[in-house]
């Protein structure tokens, strides 16, 4: 009996001691374990870094520097198609405009001499043509004398018709109705007459009767020099 209650006590013992043993280890474990910190709070502590106060300058730079680029190409870009199309309407213009002949020709000289008293000429400017009419003195007095008539439709006197010289008169031969050619020394005022539609002009190539709504139209015209017979259709002092 004794030597089993001393087998026993020897085994609480023992069970106690191991007891004792397991929990100081358990202890040096977790003491020697660092405690495991709350993610959220770590996460929160850390953070993202912050770099805007280093990079933002050199951004800010840089896109200036590419926009003032883009600027500069947009109006290179620019200058370059306003000069190509400043060259191409040029271009276009000077084939358009007449060659040194064709002026040449945009002016008629004619001498006024040539034309016999009472008679008319005819020549041909700019592809029109032109009357030019040698006029009496019985026929400059007859126009001048119908200078306030009624019946003028386009007021004009004659002095403002035979504008350099009153017993030469020039004027296109065109009748502003339609466009036909008058004849010369016909009609009601023994002017120029119209058949087409009847239109009668006076000696002064002002409209009298008929359709046409204005006078016979002057064209410019001066003398080529001081003292001359020949006058320069086309201009006029």
């Amino acid at each position: 009996m004794l030597s089993t209650g001393l087998r026993n006590v020897s085994r609480s013992v023992a069970s106690s001691s191991l007891r004792a043993s397991a929990a100081a280890s358990s202890r040096q474990v977790h003491s020697s374990t660092p405690a495991c910190s709350d993610p959220i709070t770590t996460n929160q502590a850390v953070g993202t870094p912050d770099f805007s106060k280093v990079r933002a300058p050199a951004t800010r730079a840089a896109e200036e520097s590419r926009r003032a680029f883009s600027y500069f190409v947009l109006g290179a870009f620019g200058v370059t198609v306003a000069s190509a199309a400043k060259q191409t309407v040029a271009g276009i213009l000077d084939t358009l405009n007449p060659s040194a002949d064709v002026l040449a020709m945009a002016n008629v000289e004619f001498d006024l001499s040539s034309v016999e008293l009472g008679k008319t000429s005819t020549i041909k400017w700019r592809g029109k043509p032109v009357f030019v009419r040698h006029r009496t003195a019985d026929e400059i007095a007859l126009a001048v004398a119908d200078d306030g008539a009624a019946d003028l439709r386009d007021v004009e006197t004659d002095a403002e018709r035979a504008y350099l010289d009153p017993k030469y008169l020039v004027v296109l031969g065109i009748c502003t109705h339609l466009g036909c050619v008058p004849l010369s020394g016909k009609g009601d005022y023994k002017g120029w007459f119209c058949p087409c539609h009847g239109s009668h002009y006076d000696l002064s190539g002002r409209i009298r009767k008929g359709p046409a709504p204005l006078n016979l139209e002057l064209p410019p015209y001066k003398y080529v020099e001081e003292g001359s017979s020949t006058i320069l259709i086309g201009e006029r002092e």
